[in-house]
């Protein structure tokens, strides 16, 4: 039995990209929604878009960083690099703008959106794994024969 160890597949295009971008856009939104209810801070959109745009540069620079395009589901390849972008690009514009940066802040926000952008991205990767095992008939666990291990 080889051990083989591949790249998750390519977008299938244009559709397989605008869903996981805005899944992205929307757990940026959310963790910045989150986190003003958390403060006791109004959920107006105003407040939530003043909350969430610089992750939401961030999480566009990660985008282009990574060529997010390519494999936008790849937990890896695409979620991690996107999560660390994400997460450093919104905190150095958080600082320019003048926001809070306070330790504590930064690590709940690092771990909550490690959380959110790489955590969808297993999910996906385990279902696929699932649906091409129990499609092989073969009994053998697709993550690590023939279906590899998507990175």
């Amino acid at each position: 039995m080889d051990l083989v160890i591949r790249p998750a597949p390519r977008a299938s295009g244009v559709r397989a990209v605008t869903v996981a971008l805005a899944t992205d856009v929307v757990l940026v939104v959310v963790f910045a929604a989150v986190g003003r209810a958390s403060h006791d801070e109004t959920l107006t959109v105003a407040g939530v878009l003043q909350t969430s745009w610089p992750f939401l540069v961030g999480l566009v620079a990660g985008w282009l960083v990574t060529l997010g395009r390519r494999r936008p589901f790849a937990p890896l390849r695409t979620g991690v690099g996107v999560w660390a972008v994400t997460v450093a690009g919104g905190m150095l514009l958080r600082m320019v703008s003048g926001e809070g940066t306070a330790v504590a802040f930064v690590i709940v926000a690092a771990v909550t959106l490690l959380v959110f952008l790489v955590g969808w991205r297993l999910i996906v990767a385990a279902v696929r794994g699932r649906q091409k095992g129990a499609s092989s008939g073969s009994g053998t666990n697709p993550m690590v024969t023939g279906g590899g291990v998507s990175v």
